[in-house]
């Protein structure tokens, strides 16, 4: 059989580019090349592009690309699969999906709506109230209205609490909020990353993350446990190898764990989400609640998915190689036509 056709795309241009690349990075080195004629693409470098120069660089033949071969697909005609490793911005809010479906290129993860749903943690918030999914109490507040922003935090979700961005991951603009007169700093830090933000109330407990695997028959990974050095999960504590203690199981009671799975599953199948994913979540002492759902978790050395996937024995080469399985399976198989 011939080896399936992968652009990995990876980089962009989003706050999380560093992180996309690594990522991206990851991915390539496990697709065995036996089995995979995979390149990467930088969307950075093909940002301003319209999608028809997309597809030109995607589809384009060998005699135009030997100087070029980071940029194009590895052999002639469309590829099998676009591994999206890209977190952040227009690669993780649905864009890139929908510009794959115009294409008809199958592609990894979830789809325009589901992405774009778990982006803004303000529609994924609301969608989990509809649906009784717990959260943390929490207000929405916008750039437009900054003067009432702080007053609207303190009097919704008081003190603590945990001011963020609408649409932004790796804890990037994120503040834990313990005094008053740190407030208006963590709303100018939130609303550096865009016109929305949201005060959460702050949790004690233990921090988890549950990975989400498949499409019909979606099924959680090990749960993993959380443990930064200061209690803090941010950037730094991520993605510095070592900076985090992270325990797969969770250290957390039979009855917690059973309802965090649930929870899990519910807030991936709410959203609509495919292939993969991760829930964050925080274990209180009488409730689980859901935090946000990631649509394209991160997939380097540091990872949660990658962590929780080996405690239950899959490889990381199998994992990607089973995250290219349900993208097939979502789209239609190789020739790239949609399920009917």
């Amino acid at each position: 059989m011939d080896r399936l056709r992968i652009v990995v795309l990876t980089g962009g241009t989003s706050a999380e580019r560093e992180i996309c690349l690594l990522s991206g990075r990851k991915v390539m080195s496990a697709l065995d090349p036996s089995r995979y004629d995979a390149v990467s693409v930088d969307l950075a470098s093909i940002a301003e592009a319209r999608a028809a120069d997309l597809a030109g660089i995607l589809f384009r033949p060998p005699a135009e690309r030997e100087h070029a071969p980071e940029q194009t697909v590895a052999r002639d005609g469309r590829p099998d699969v676009v591994f999206i490793a890209l977190h952040g911005g227009a690669g993780e809010n649905g864009t890139v999906q929908g510009m794959l479906e115009l294409l008809g290129i199958p592609y990894t993860g979830s789809g325009v709506l589901a992405s774009a749903l778990a982006m803004n943690k303000i529609m994924s918030k609301k969608i989990f109230e509809r649906d009784g999914i717990p959260t943390p109490k929490w207000v929405p507040l916008a750039a437009a209205e900054r003067a009432s922003a702080p007053e609207a935090a303190l009097t919704a979700v008081g003190l603590p609490c945990v001011v963020k961005p609408a649409c932004e991951g790796s804890t990037i603009g994120v503040t834990i909020v313990r005094e008053r007169e740190h407030l208006e700093a963590a709303l100018d830090a939130a609303f550096r990353y865009g016109p929305e933000a949201l005060a959460e109330q702050f949790i004690p407990g233990t921090e988890i993350s549950a990975p989400v695997l498949g499409n019909d028959d979606a099924r959680v990974l090990p749960l993993v446990e959380i443990v930064p050095p200061d209690g803090f999960y941010d950037y730094h504590a991520k993605y510095t190898p070592g900076a985090t203690e992270e325990i797969v199981p969770a250290r957390i009671p039979q009855a917690a764990a059973e309802r965090a799975r649930r929870l899990a599953l519910a807030a991936h199948c709410t959203l609509g989400c495919r292939g993969f994913s991760r829930v964050d979540m925080i274990v209180g002492r009488d409730e689980v609640y859901v935090l946000e759902v990631n649509s394209i978790p991160g997939l380097t050395d540091t990872s949660l998915v990658p962590r929780a996937a080996e405690a239950e024995g899959i490889s990381f080469s199998q994992l990607v190689g089973q995250i290219i399985g349900f993208a097939l399976e979502e789209h239609g198989g190789r020739s790239g036509k949609p399920k009917a």
